[in-house]
């Protein structure tokens, strides 16, 4: 699957440019590249959509901080207008830069031309989008991952080869539109000629009729079947987020735009290790001679264990922090830290031999509370979380 041009640079404008500067942008680019001005040309017509996908990201407040932030990865999969109507959906976002009268294709400042020449063409469908769960282990989200995903789609049907009918005589162009897929009516009042489009009700706007159709997909070119997906998870997702694959949803009618494969994840919490953002938290429990007198205890990170050193007389809930043993960023820039945190286990019953040595040791200078200035900040961090 081809990669995804950055938007900022599909409508040539800077990654901090205005809104009127980005609409500007778009304009320019839908003069140059609308279908009308460009008729037949495939490239064209893709590059049309594809400045209006990058326009319906960059015009939108919401989408756009999650799209400079995440990048593509980060967008919620409704990335760009429907043109499943045809470019009726996109016609509502030119209507809004052009001001009123932009009608489809031929309503376009005169690039319809005359009356014999097509206004709109057939109905181009797009596909239904398919939304499934990913679940994901912190290890998996650390370093990133594949997985093959189990999904159910509609396909172009193989007997038919996607066309609705076996034989390519049994398709016949709309006697209503004449294949153009539109109805074309013209008005004449007093304020003048107005001419307006619409869907044929005969052919649905496909500009065909299957007189014939095939018996395996009933005359819908689609058939149903499940089929596996390889799903490649960037580092350092988080539960919720959404991923899109662009295409592998549900495949259209008439060859048209499919529908994209939605990747919610869904993380599994680990037993241990607690998230916050791109940092981990990890509760490390230690004894009282381990607090006084120091030691060496093993602590376990996401690719592996480590062997960290308690300085004596640590105190309860002191924190250090292993730098760059977090999670990666999800658009790569980047690793968050573990913080460990240390609790000192103070036991219920002692025996009576262990009873006497406390007692003497609660007469040593040393086991008197004479907190240093580095103690009182200490506890004053503890007394403020309180």
């Amino acid at each position: 699957m081809a990669e995804k041009r950055d938007y900022y640079e599909v409508l040539g404008v800077s990654r901090d440019a205005t809104d009127e500067e980005i609409k500007k942008a778009y304009r320019k680019k839908a003069i140059q590249y609308h279908p009308d001005k460009n008729p037949g040309d495939k490239a064209a017509e893709e590059k049309f959509k594809e400045a209006a996908e990058a326009y319906d990201v960059l015009s939108n407040k919401d989408k756009r901080a999650k799209y400079d932030q995440f990048g593509h990865a980060g967008l919620d999969g409704q990335a760009g207008p429907d043109f499943s109507g045809g470019f009726g959906n996109l016609n509502d976002i030119l209507r809004d830069l052009f001001g009123g009268g932009f009608g489809g294709f031929g309503g376009f400042g005169g690039f319809g031309g005359d009356d014999s020449q097509r206004q709109g063409g057939q109905r181009v469908y797009k596909g239904r989008d398919i939304r499934v769960r990913v679940r994901l282990t912190l290890e998996e989200i650390a370093k990133g991952t594949e997985k093959d995903i189990q999904i159910e789609r509609n396909v172009p049907c193989p007997d038919c080869n996607g066309k609705g009918a076996r034989n390519s005589s049994d398709i016949k162009v709309c006697p209503s539109c004449k294949g153009t897929g539109q109805i074309k009516r013209v008005v004449n009042s007093f304020f003048g000629q107005t001419v307006t489009y619409s869907t044929c009700q005969q052919c649905n706007g496909e500009g065909k009729i299957v007189t014939n159709p095939c018996h395996t997909c009933s005359g819908t070119g689609l058939i149903r079947k499940k089929e596996t997906v390889r799903v490649r998870i960037p580092a350092g997702v988080e539960d919720g987020m959404q991923l899109t694959m662009r295409g592998q949803g549900h495949c259209a009618k008439n060859n048209g735009i499919n529908g994209d494969l939605l990747i919610v994840i869904n993380e599994i919490e680990h037993p241990d290790i607690k998230r916050e953002g791109n940092n981990l938290i990890y509760t490390k429990v230690i004894s009282v001679p381990e607090a006084v007198m120091g030691a060496t205890v093993e602590i376990p990170c996401l690719d592996g264990k480590y062997n960290v050193k308690v300085e004596p007389g640590t105190q309860s809930g002191s924190v250090i922090r292993l730098k760059g043993k977090g999670l990666p960023t999800v658009n790569g820039y980047g690793t968050g830290d573990m913080y460990v945190k240390f609790i000192v286990w103070i036991p219920k019953k002692l025996s009576k031999e262990e009873k006497d040595i406390m007692e003497r040791l609660a007469k040593s200078e040393s086991f008197r509370p004479n907190p240093t200035k580095e103690d009182k900040s200490f506890f004053d961090k503890l007394r403020d979380m309180f």
